[in-house]
């Protein structure tokens, strides 16, 4: 574990077989599971809260500019990920792989071994699928995992060496905002 790492209160960063290296913030209720790769190697990479990052994620900033990653994303098991910017409530499914030149906007799900490595921002909720990585919109955001994640926080501790919160503050401010509701709004 990197000491430039700032971990917000909450989170839980399993440190078996774990890299976090170089400049990177992670935010509250983030769950890091063992085996995973997160790489601040040019630029910062900054993850908001309650995601959850998977066994065999790897996540790399080759960029200067910061990578900022929202909240509410799930990043599946052997997933890849090198996008400038992610949003909130996003899906990269099992083995998929994103490049550093696509922006992922909100609500998007990266099918399992699928390949995106264009040059543009995904529409908000592109699903993108199967072997010829087709594409659609999807009616709705997927729906975030805050019951998952909360079982996580409380069980990993018990069966994992986890890294202990650095940062003084209990939430890291978070990188990407939206001007449609929170997926945890009550009024929902």
């Amino acid at each position: 574990m990197d000491p430039q790492a700032k971990i917000a209160a909450g989170s839980v960063v399993c440190l078996e077989h774990t890299k976090v290296c170089g400049d990177v913030s992670i935010g509250s209720k983030t769950i890091i599971h063992p085996t995973a790769f997160i790489h601040a190697k040019e630029g910062p990479i900054i993850i908001g809260e309650c995601n959850l990052i998977e066994e065999k994620v790897v996540i790399v900033n080759n960029r200067k500019e910061s990578m900022k990653i929202g909240s509410f994303n799930v990043f599946e098991v052997g997933s890849h990920c090198e996008a400038p910017s992610l949003g909130d409530n996003n899906v990269l499914e099992y083995k998929s792989f994103v490049g550093p030149k696509t922006v992922i906007s909100k609500g998007c799900v990266i099918g399992a071994k699928c390949h995106v490595d264009t040059d543009e921002i995904l529409p908000v909720n592109t699903v993108i699928y199967g072997e010829e990585c087709k594409r659609r919109i999807q009616a709705s955001d997927p729906t975030p995992q805050p019951l998952q994640l909360d079982f996580l926080v409380k069980v990993l501790p018990n069966y994992q060496k986890i890294q202990p919160p650095n940062s003084k503050a209990t939430q890291l401010p978070i990188p990407v905002t939206s001007n449609l509701p929170s997926p945890m709004s009550p009024n929902d």
